[in-house]
């Protein structure tokens, strides 16, 4: 017998396949969306289809948007001579919400791992040459993960960029603040080290 009826224990099967949720967690929401009113239940799968109708890739950066050119490509406030590089689009809304980066995008969908067969090919390397045609790029900032693919990934664009006349930096990496040191990692020291800035 089954422990719950067909249509629950579909949801729940659903739910755990999105990230981050188990069984546990599945149950609860799947528990949760049983009680809610139709109304609320309604509202939340029209927002999953229109994510899935309405959300595409910008032509430019390859970052989410509902326009294209994305909001960030055609905003004239935004310096087009920086363009920083993420691997996926929620790395660049971590960078928005400091408010202090005033250059563009460029959204890779992904990291170097030969491990899981990801290679150049499968990232959005190919629009990134195409923009710095433009001679107004004057410096790429590369804010890939600090994991050995995010680690990959720079040293790789960095040797496909800097022939081509383009600076090229990476993200600081070290000891987050409000930790304590003797909590850090032997890496996450030594890049702290390596990063030091002069006070």
């Amino acid at each position: 017998m089954q422990d719950y009826a067909e249509p629950l224990a579909r949801l729940i099967d659903e739910l755990k396949r999105l990230p981050g949720i188990g069984q546990k967690s599945a149950q609860r929401l799947a528990f949760h969306l049983q009680r809610a009113s139709r109304e609320e239940a309604e509202r939340l799968a029209a927002a999953i289809i229109d994510v899935k109708d309405k959300i595409g890739f910008c032509r430019v950066c390859n970052n989410l948007t509902d326009v294209d050119p994305c909001a960030y490509c055609t905003d004239p406030t935004r310096d087009p001579s920086l363009i920083c590089v993420v691997e996926n689009p929620y790395n660049a809304i971590s960078i928005e919400k400091t408010r202090e980066f005033r250059g563009l995008y460029h959204v890779l969908h992904g990291a170097l791992s030969p491990l899981h067969g990801i290679g150049p090919e499968q990232l959005k390397l190919k629009s990134l040459l195409e923009r710095l045609k433009d001679a107004k790029v004057r410096e790429i900032i590369v804010a890939t993960n600090p994991n050995v693919e995010g680690e990959a990934t720079a040293i790789y664009l960095s040797k496909l960029i800097k022939p081509l006349g383009v600076k090229v930096t990476r993200i600081a990496t070290g000891v987050p603040v409000g930790s304590e040191l003797e909590f850090a990692d032997e890496v996450t020291m030594m890049k702290s080290i390596e990063g030091r800035r002069e006070l």
